[in-house]
């Protein structure tokens, strides 16, 4: 076998080092790539192309979140009977699992592709952007599927301790969309049209690229008639799993959406420090979301080999590195804030550069509670606690929702109620979630005892 990685022995520190950095890699990589991107849209179409891309960037995750939130539940249980040494079923996992993404992909699809307009006029999208938002949302939606493939084979790699390979394609992938925008937006004039076929070939080479590598190197992914037959326990397990992960994260995105909407009602100069905060805290979960992302395959082998104790090993190591890492982030942000806002906007706009480095000081303060809601979220799911996903999601929309207007109200607050709102909300849920772990009850959620 190639590239299968047992998390059942040796030092859980080691472990996750060394699975997270790998995602830690591709995720900023992806982050580069969205700027870039936006960039070559933006400067060679124009502001309202790119405003039309962006008017779809929620819907298109709000849609596709179901199928991400499935193929989490699929690489779930695939880490379970890994752990438990099963093959067989690691094997009908992987096939099953895959059945039910890609059948989620096409129910998305036709939702994306049939009702693109009627449901971005209901998102009241300017008139000016309609044509090319529906052209770009349609084109994505249609080629969704090869998205949807190659996120179902990346989390089965991971859940097989495989966190490098992923990060191969990834990256091949975003040089190959950069090299097709530029040449269908910039070289052929394609406009919003071309972005969009530029994202649906490279995925559809980066999923094609996953399977073949997992088809020819991974013993698991060589699949006989058996393996290939509909398993309905297994498709049930993976659908328990997956939906209310996918839930958890369409209901934060709605929350962030509500939140966005006070933002906006206090001008310009605050939506620009908001949008500049936002992106920083973007960059600050990228180490968090990686950890978050090795504790969940960690916790479901350790979960599938009946070694809990091992699970709680991992939970120590990952709160060390949360402690040191949010303390060097709060330490930045205090003595470093406003140069960082300053790589945003024009030296002159001094009230957003007070205003936004103001906020990354209050939201600093928080990071160590962001970083515990990684960690115990993916311990959670790991273990097959599927239903706090939904707990999770519920907490954080009632966080953002239920302080923002209060906060944003109170005179003595104001506008830095938004953030306050932020940060109690990470507080809020980290202690919900910390409750859920020291109950204990996911250690007898195992998704593959007989």
């Amino acid at each position: 076998m190639a590239r299968t990685y047992d998390m059942t022995e040796g030092s859980p520190a080691k472990h996750l080092a060394a699975f997270a950095l790998p995602m830690l890699v591709g995720n900023l990589f992806q982050q580069f790539y969205n700027i870039a991107d936006s960039a070559i849209v933006g400067k060679f179409v124009g502001p309202n192309a790119l405003g039309s891309i962006g008017a779809t960037t929620s819907l298109i995750f709000m849609l596709f979140s179901l199928c991400i939130g499935l193929a989490s539940g699929g690489g779930i249980i695939v880490s379970q009977y890994f752990g438990a040494k099963d093959g067989e079923n690691v094997r009908k996992t992987i096939a099953n699992a895959i059945y039910v993404i890609i059948f989620a992909a096409v129910l998305m699809t036709v939702i994306g592709v049939v009702f693109a307009r009627p449901i971005l006029n209901l998102l009241h999208t300017p008139e000016i952007m309609m044509d090319d938002a529906v052209i770009y949302l349609q084109i994505i939606c249609g080629g969704r599927i090869f998205m949807a493939t190659y996120n179902g084979v990346s989390a089965i790699l991971r859940a097989l301790g495989d966190s490098r390979t992923p990060l191969v394609f990834l990256i091949i992938s975003c040089l190959i969309n950069i090299a097709l925008d530029l040449c269908f937006v910039v070289g052929l004039d394609a406009g919003v049209a071309g972005a969009a076929l530029a994202t649906i070939i490279a995925e559809f080479l980066s999923a094609l690229g996953c399977i073949i590598y997992a088809r020819r190197k991974v013993e698991f992914f060589k699949l006989s008639r058996e393996h290939l037959k509909i398993n309905r326990e297994i498709c049930s397990k993976c659908i328990r799993v997956g939906v209310p992960i996918a839930l958890q994260t369409s209901m934060i995105s709605v929350s962030l959406i509500i939140l966005q909407r006070v933002v906006n009602d206090f001008g310009d100069i605050v939506v620009t420090a908001f949008t500049i905060s936002s992106r920083v805290e973007q960059l600050v979960q990228q180490p968090f979301g990686s950890l978050g992302a090795a504790l969940a395959t960690f916790t479901g082998q350790n979960i599938g080999a009946g070694k809990v104790d091992r699970v709680k090993k991992g939970f120590k190591s990952a709160m060390i590195i949360n402690v040191v890492f949010s303390l060097i982030m709060l330490i930045v942000m205090y003595t470093l804030g406003e140069y960082i806002v300053r790589i945003f906007v024009k030296a002159n706009e001094q009230d957003v550069i007070q205003l936004g480095a103001q906020s990354l000081k209050i939201t600093s303060c928080f990071f160590f509670f962001l970083g515990m809601i990684y960690i115990l979220r993916n311990i959670l799911n790991g273990a097959g606690d599927a239903m706090f996903a939904m707990i999770n999601g519920i907490t954080e929309v009632a966080g953002r929702v239920g302080l923002v207007y209060p906060l944003t109200a109170m005179p003595a607050v104001g506008k830095w109620g938004l953030w306050l709102t932020t940060g109690l909300t990470w507080l809020i849920t980290a202690i919900i979630s910390l409750i859920r772990y020291k109950l204990g009850k996911w250690k007898s959620m195992s998704l593959v005892k007989e």
